[in-house]
C-alpha cells in the first residue's frame, strides 16, 4: 500500500473543500468526512478481500453476498424513507437473477477474485438505480396527482394511472446508464479497462472485460428499477 501515493492524492480533495468552504455551499466538513470514510473503508476492503480470496469453498460466499444485500437495503431505506424489506427484496432478485445468467454462461466462475468483486459492483449499481427509481416515483406520484385524479374521474383504474407513473419512474432511472452506452469508449474510458490498463494488461483484453461488465449494467439497472417499483406500487394497491 503506497501511503505517499494516497497522501499525495489527498490533495484532489483538500482543493474542492476549500472552494466549497470559500463561496459558502457549505459541504466541505461532508466532503472530508466522507472522503476519510472511503479511505478507511477501503483499507479495510483491501485486507477483508485478501482474506475472502483465500477460500475455496463458494458456500462462504453466501454470507458475504448477504450482508451487502442487507446493508444495501440499509442504506436504500435510508435514502429513500421506504420499507427496508421492499429494498432487500428488490436487490436480492435483481443480484441474484444476474449472478445466476453470469455463472449459467460461464461469463464468470466461482473464483472468488471474480464472484466476489462481481457480486459487490451488481449490488453497488442495483442500489443507485433502486433509489433512483423509488425518488422518481414517489415524486411523479405527489407531482401528477391532478392526473391520477383524472383518470379516476373517467372511469379509469387507479393502478392504470400508477403504471405510467411507473414506466416514467424507470425510464428516468435507465437515463444513466444510457449515457454510458451512448459516450463509453468515445468521451470516457471507463474504470475496469483503466484499471486492467493501469495493471499491464493489453487494451483488447481489457475491452473485452468491459463489454461484460458494460452489458451487465443494463440488466441489473433494469431488474433493480423495475423490482422496486413494482414493490413500491404493489404497496399502493395498483397490483
Amino acid at each position: 500500500m503506497n501511503l505517499s501515493l494516497i497522501a499525495l492524492s489527498f490533495v484532489l480533495v483538500l482543493i474542492p473543500s476549500i472552494i466549497t468552504y470559500k463561496l459558502n455551499i457549505g459541504i466541505e466538513k461532508e466532503i472530508l468526512k466522507n472522503s476519510i470514510r472511503a479511505l478507511l473503508q477501503l483499507t479495510a476492503l483491501g485486507f477483508i478481500l485478501g482474506f475472502l480470496f483465500k477460500i475455496t469453498n463458494p458456500l462462504y460466499y453466501i454470507p458475504v453476498v448477504l450482508f451487502m444485500l442487507l446493508y444495501s437495503a440499509y442504506i436504500a431505506k435510508k435514502r429513500t424513507e421506504y420499507s427496508y424489506k421492499a429494498a432487500f427484496l428488490s436487490l436480492t432478485l435483481a443480484t441474484t437473477i444476474i449472478l445466476t445468467i453470469l455463472i449459467s454462461l460461464k461469463i464468470i466462475s466461482l473464483k472468488p477474485n471474480e464472484f466476489i468483486p462481481i457480486a459487490g459492483m451488481i449490488i453497488g449499481n442495483a442500489l443507485n438505480t433502486y433509489t433512483l427509481t423509488i425518488e422518481r416515483l414517489k415524486r411523479e406520484i405527489e407531482l401528477q396527482r391532478e392526473l391520477i385524479e383524472a383518470f379516476i374521474a373517467i372511469g379509469a383504474r387507479y393502478s392504470d394511472a400508477l403504471k405510467i407513473m411507473q414506466r416514467q419512474a424507470i425510464k428516468a432511472a435507465l437515463i444513466p446508464v444510457n449515457n454510458m452506452l451512448q459516450t463509453i469508449g468515445v468521451v470516457a474510458i471507463p474504470g475496469i479497462t483503466t484499471g486492467m490498463l493501469l495493471a499491464g494488461a493489453s487494451p483488447l483484453k481489457a475491452v473485452t472485460y468491459q463489454i461484460v461488465i458494460i452489458y451487465m449494467l443494463v440488466s441489473i439497472n433494469l431488474f433493480s428499477s423495475l423490482f422496486g417499483s413494482f414493490f413500491y406500487i404493489r404497496e399502493k394497491g395498483a397490483y
